[in-house]
């Protein structure tokens, strides 16, 4: 196992923060006059959420979700699994729901239409991370942080068996260390 810190950054410290500030300004622009619930999706969503909350110019309210996905593809198996819902009943509000990284889409594809079954005023999505060239199916963020490559990547609450989300920065994982 290599050390916490490892390789180069594909985002350093401060290049997710200048990102994160972004993303902030036009969030609070578009909710500026709306109630807002910030939904986040734990755990790899914690850090991005932490900072973009801290980042917003408007008064919000935050609850979080907790699923797992699986990579399995037999007919009428759900690839995912609620651990913890949301506790606020989100029926005529404005949401805007918060990933790390969107790739094959199918969890957030999932979640978003979990979330529009409950009848929000409206529901966005804000992910730090967009993987497109591996989507499975059409879904699209309204609020992106960063397009990265198909790369395994870690840090920043992205996690490779856990491991990992407590860097500072997001790299990508060496073969060796998933291989290992």
């Amino acid at each position: 196992m290599v050390g916490i810190d490892f390789g180069k950054p594909l985002f350093t410290s401060e290049e997710i923060q200048r990102k994160i500030q972004e993303l902030g300004s036009r969030i609070s622009k578009d909710y500026a006059d709306k109630d807002l619930l910030v939904v986040g999706v734990l755990k790899g969503a914690i850090f991005f959420m932490s900072d973009l909350l801290r980042s917003l110019r408007i008064s919000v309210r935050m609850d979080f979700m907790h699923c797992t996905s699986s990579s399995s593809k037999g007919k009428g198996v759900n690839p995912v699994q609620m651990l913890c819902d949301i506790k606020e009943d989100i029926k005529d509000k404005h949401v805007l729901l918060v990933e790390d990284i969107v790739d094959s889409g199918v969890t957030l594809q999932y979640l978003k239409q979990m979330l529009i079954d409950r009848g929000p005023a409206s529901l966005k999505v804000c992910v730090l991370l967009d993987k497109s060239e591996r989507r499975k199916v059409e879904i699209e963020a309204d609020y992106a942080g960063f397009r990265i490559p198909n790369k395994y990547v870690v840090g920043y609450g992205l996690d490779y068996k856990d491991r990992y989300r407590n860097l500072p920065y997001i790299a990508v994982l060496p073969l060796e260390e998933r291989e290992g």
